[in-house]
């Protein structure tokens, strides 16, 4: 009891100590959020364009605008290419985060990368790579927990880039492991073996739901190992990913109350914006003012989701530094670079003790 009392109270101060990191930082959900708005603005006009042309001023405009026709979509992904193909119905409202949710947990066919449109794919290769490059500024803005100035943030996201891409190579590994090894031996040789003479519906839904729930732990232990192994290398300044990774897994498995009840509830907040979003979006249908609504509401849910995810990793590094009795990150004068934040947090206790 006093096991699981230790652990709920360091959940909740990781949590809300998260939230202020993020919230103190205004700069890094913004920046975020402006970078997001502009590499998506600008493929966004491209589809316009060949929305525009295929509609012109047809009876598919009309009932475009005022509901769905599913017709003039199936013949617009026919003849789509390229960005426009990627306009298809599961774009609509939460369509999207359970499209891809489903296609994760049934393991879906591999992706044909000749169907898929080039522009998708760069987009997309972008998109990682300005994230895996803004991700070690974010860490130690984070680890900090004060304010570090353009100069030292994008210091942090330069150094961090070989480190993060090493680490990304063990991470994809892993994943590697999950997805080709362990989802078909849960999914093709057990199931097929549990239910080969199975006659309840009922149980063999029950079976399904339970290795849903052991292949789901499995991929959440690895994504928490692979958070922690980025949040280590920041704050303790490592060179070697592969001593980071497994600095993190033993991290994670000394403390799994701790860690995986962190995360439960980082995933938490994630899903209750999606469930508010749903509830609030408006549907496809509509024009004017319900328009500049659903975008208004959309870009609501988008800083929502930025907002979450940032806590995600800020709350996570909060419950690292708490629980190895990392000094407390101060504001001291602007350290030599590039001091890691571990560095920073010893010479900071040094001149506050001296103080």
């Amino acid at each position: 009891m006093d096991t699981g009392r230790i652990a709920m109270t360091s959940i909740i101060a990781a949590f809300t100590d998260g939230a202020r990191r993020v919230w103190r930082a205004p700069a890094i959900l913004a920046g975020v959020y402006l970078l997001l708005l502009v590499t998506t603005t600008l493929p966004g006009l491209v589809v316009r364009e060949d929305i525009a042309a295929s509609l012109g001023s047809s009876a598919d405009a009309d009932t475009m605008l005022n509901g769905v026709s599913l017709e003039w979509w199936d013949r617009f992904g026919e003849s789509a290419s390229g960005l426009s193909r990627s306009f298809s119905p599961t774009i609509i409202g939460v369509g999207v985060a359970l499209d891809n949710l489903g296609r994760m947990l049934d393991n879906g066919p591999p992706l044909d990368y000749e169907a898929v449109p080039v522009a998708v794919l760069a987009l997309a290769g972008a998109c990682m790579l300005v994230w895996l490059f803004l991700a070690g500024g974010i860490l130690d803005r984070f680890a900090r927990n004060r304010a570090t100035r353009g100069r030292a943030f994008f210091g942090a996201c330069g150094m961090y880039v070989p480190r993060f891409l090493r680490l990304g190579i063990l991470g994809l590994a892993g994943y590697w492991l999950l997805f080709g090894l362990v989802h078909g031996w849960l999914f093709a040789r057990l199931w097929n073996w549990a239910t080969h003479d199975m006659t309840v519906e009922r149980t063999a839904f029950v079976l399904r739901l339970a290795l849903y729930a052991v292949f789901g732990a499995l991929l959440l232990f690895w994504n928490a190992v692979l958070d922690y192994a980025k949040i280590r290398a920041v704050v303790e300044d490592r060179y070697s990913m592969l001593g980071a990774l497994l600095a993190a897994w033993r991290f994670v498995v000394s403390k799994p109350a701790a860690a995986g009840g962190l995360y439960l509830l980082n995933g938490s907040c994630f899903v209750v914006v999606l469930v508010l979003y749903a509830l609030v979006a408006p549907g496809a249908a509509g024009g004017g003012l319900r328009i500049w609504t659903g975008f208004a509401i959309g870009q609501v849910y988008i800083l929502a989701r930025l907002f979450v995810k940032l806590a995600f990793y800020a709350s996570q590094t909060a419950l690292f530094q708490q629980s190895l009795a990392h000094a407390a990150y101060t504001a001291a004068p602007v350290p030599v670079w590039p001091d890691s934040p571990g560095a920073e947090a010893i010479v900071n206790a040094a001149d506050a003790r001296r103080g």
